[in-house]
């Protein structure tokens, strides 16, 4: 590009994305920033589970989906058939998926909310089963202890209240994320219109979030099947073969599961449940159950640096800064995007030629 008195290249030279179409500097940075408003427009409005659940619809069907050169679907409405039943399939997958979590996490013998009780009363009781040594160190009077326990309850009465309501309010937003990513991955394939350069770079971004979408979650989902195995072999397998029958067994194997989506940190919380629960039978097998979640620790992050880290080039304390941050900013939902989106701007980076 020549500037206006034609002396040779522009200072500002248009970026290419691999895979994009090439666009200005402004408009590649206006787009960033109108994209950058809309991740924390998500955060900011709760929107967050709708945008999560597009994602992974248009993902799995876009894996899914045959290729150009395909010989199965030869014709373009052919294929675009293929793909809509693909993505209705993939809905009703997933969303079947979700619903059987939440029956099992609910409802049954097994539910969160006894696996929640059981962990009151071991901690409650913990003086009467702890060795003597590990007793000093305790208070003799945990009163302080339980009027702060009281106090948070009280204080957060409303909101657990809520909950019910902010399931459905949640289900809801994730069935039409789900169905309008399903949407974008059929349009994908139908559309034939001819769009400017704003969409372009509008797609661009899309691309690149996209992208770290999938190098994140499906890595993730990976790690996290991995963990639940290894947990599940341990609680249904070893200890029942070993005579020991650990209370609540399988709900923990499924918040093991939910828990590992979250990179680091969802390791530790379901390492601290099944170690407390085992402590209900005895400090042994609590030691015991922390020496072999220590062992699966070990090898879960030696796996998380193996791929996470290969995906989007982050060492484990980034991805810790990054989830304190927007812990800090945005709650849970902040704890949740953060790895996302924190590869996301990596992705950017990268385009960009800057890291």
């Amino acid at each position: 590009m020549l500037d206006p008195v034609g002396r040779g290249p522009h200072p500002e030279k248009p970026i290419s994305i691999r895979g994009a179409t090439t666009v200005s500097p402004r408009l590649g940075l206006a787009t960033r920033l109108l994209a950058g408003l809309a991740l924390l427009g998500a955060l900011q409005f709760q929107l967050l589970e709708s945008l999560l659940a597009g994602l992974l619809v248009y993902q799995v069907v876009h894996s899914l989906a045959p290729g150009h050169g395909s010989r199965f679907v030869h014709r373009r409405t052919g294929k675009i058939i293929v793909v809509a039943l693909l993505a209705i399939l993939v809905i009703a997958a997933i969303g079947a998926a979700i619903l059987g979590l939440i029956s099992l996490l609910s409802s049954g013998s097994d539910n969160l909310s006894l696996l929640l009780q059981k962990m009151a009363e071991v901690i409650e009781t913990a003086r009467s089963r702890l060795p003597a040594w590990v007793v000093i160190s305790l208070p003799e009077e945990p009163t302080e202890l339980k009027a702060e326990a009281v106090a948070w309850l009280r204080d957060h009465a409303g909101q657990l209240r809520s909950i019910g309501q902010d399931v459905w309010r949640v289900l809801l937003h994730i069935l039409f994320g789900m169905i309008i990513g399903g949407m974008i991955a059929v349009s994908r394939e139908a559309a034939d219109i001819v769009h400017g350069p704003l969409v372009h770079a509008l797609t661009d971004r899309a691309r690149l979030l996209s992208a770290a979408f999938r190098s994140v979650v499906f890595a993730q989902v990976r790690i996290s099947a991995l963990n639940t195995v290894l947990t599940g072999l341990y609680l249904l397998a070893v200890l029942p073969g070993l005579g020991i029958q650990l209370p609540l067994a399988k709900t923990m194997v499924a918040v093991t599961f939910m828990t590992g989506l979250l990179p680091v940190i969802g390791n530790l919380i379901s390492n601290t449940v099944i170690v407390v629960v085992s402590l209900s039978l005895s400090p042994m097998l609590a030691v015991g159950s922390l020496a072999f979640l220590i062992v699966i620790h070990k090898l879960e992050y030696f796996i998380n640096a193996r791929v996470m880290g290969g995906q989007i080039q982050a060492r484990a304390w980034e991805l810790l800064l990054a989830m304190l941050v927007m812990d800090a900013i945005f709650g849970i939902p902040g704890l949740i995007a953060a790895p996302i989106y924190y590869a996301y701007l990596k992705n950017e980076l990268k385009a960009e030629r800057l890291i």
